[in-house]
């Protein structure tokens, strides 16, 4: 008899999210449930050049094997603009991953034992929450509210429990809410990671794409204790598929991520490092990422604007600033699994509120709409479809 699969991963169910998608392979699918930038986000041309200049220049350092921290130029430049928003210490390093899940998953792996505790916002990113319940961690939400977490909420917890290693976040445009974390309750949770001894490992994917509102000053640089780790990535800026992310924090710690790196990877995807780094000097990044905000301020007016004439009023939405996604919540007396299910049978995919909680026994009543990825005309019969599906299973 064949031996079973090991703790790490025999309790991990595959992503409900990718689950979902699997119905999309049906063209007649509207899907609302994917995560992936608008198409006419990717700067093809600019990126085809890119490449074509990089193996007619320098084909070797673009195939042959690389140190684990990642392209030394585009390290320096992420150190001076991590430096330039004051979010880069004089003691800190930066290293290059896999995309910012490579990032999130090392943190856990240098940092956890299993049975710590890793804290996170509820709902939050289903990505992370599997990779540390990878590592045999154990799991604790922290309710929120439209500015964030609740921070005596959070307190609490940190009172409950003594093997917390780390919260993790998304500040801004998170996912699935699309909320963004006030600056007081920055400050507050900050205080509260400082008091208690623990990381903040800031997840950051999003904050470039804001399409109104100001800015929020970041975890990174209102940290003056060393506590934070910041994650970011240059999948939803750049294009997914070059899968370059990177991680940031204290050198000490930054340290062992590398080692942490090595049993996993040499190291990420050198060509396509070389073609962020010469991507971000020479082309007007600035105006690279004005004109993605365009994109999704329009993309998000409208299926905003679709949603208040299609659905009814019983449903509520977040009110992203930015980002890729909007959080519908339906009454209580009502079951969101059997409504998302009757949507995809009336060929319109959104996402169940529970893949997103720290408990995947807990009960949802959100769901989780995505703007960026569907075409204009797609938004418009998608949202229609949704809202006389809920006209008929709200009434």
């Amino acid at each position: 008899m064949l031996k079973p699969f090991s703790n790490k991963v025999a309790g991990v169910a595959p992503s409900a999210i990718r689950e979902i998608l699997k119905f999309t392979a049906d063209p007649e699918v509207i899907s609302f449930a994917a995560g992936n930038p608008a198409p006419e986000a990717f700067p093809v041309e600019t990126i085809r050049k890119i490449s074509d200049d990089i193996f007619a220049e320098e084909p070797i350092n673009a195939l042959q094997y690389s140190v684990t921290e990642g392209y030394m130029p585009l390290r320096k430049w992420l150190e001076n603009d991590l430096r330039s928003k004051n979010m880069f210490a004089e003691n800190d390093m930066v290293v290059i991953t896999d995309g910012a899940q490579q990032a999130i998953e090392t943190t856990a792996k240098i940092l956890c034992n299993e049975g710590d505790v890793i804290l996170c916002e509820d709902p939050s990113f289903i990505g992370s929450l599997n990779a540390f319940r990878s590592y045999g961690v154990k799991l604790v939400g922290l309710p929120t509210d439209s500015d964030g977490i609740l921070p005596d909420e959070m307190e609490n917890v940190l009172k409950t429990y003594n093997t917390v290693k780390f919260l993790y976040t998304i500040p801004n445009f998170q996912n699935p809410t699309g909320n963004t974390t006030s600056l007081e309750r920055r400050k507050q949770i900050l205080a509260l990671a400082e008091k208690y001894g623990i990381y903040i490992l800031e997840d950051n994917p999003y904050g470039d794409l804001r399409f109104a509102g100001e800015p929020v000053p970041s975890y990174k640089s209102l940290d003056t204790k060393g506590n934070v780790l910041y994650a970011g990535t240059f999948s939803k800026t750049l294009a997914p598929g070059l899968r370059v992310g990177y991680l940031c924090g204290e050198r000490d710690i930054l340290q062992k991520a590398v080692v942490g790196l090595q049993t996993s990877t040499v190291h990420a995807n050198i060509w396509a490092q070389m073609l962020t780094y010469r991507f971000v000097t020479t082309v007007d990044f600035g105006e690279h990422l004005a004109h993605l905000q365009d994109i999704y301020r329009k993309k998000y007016t409208r299926m905003a604007n679709a949603l208040k004439a299609n659905m009814p009023e019983c449903v509520t939405y977040s009110q992203p600033q930015g980002g890729l996604f909007i959080w519908a919540t339906i009454p209580d007396n009502y079951d969101m699994n059997a409504f998302c299910t009757e949507a995809v049978h009336q060929k319109v995919a959104v996402v169940p509120g529970n893949a997103f909680l720290s408990d995947e026994n807990a009960v949802s009543h959100s769901f989780r709409l995505n703007f960026s990825t569907p075409t204009d005309e797609q938004i418009d019969r998608g949202t229609e479809i949704l809202g006389k599906c809920a006209k008929e299973f709200f009434k």
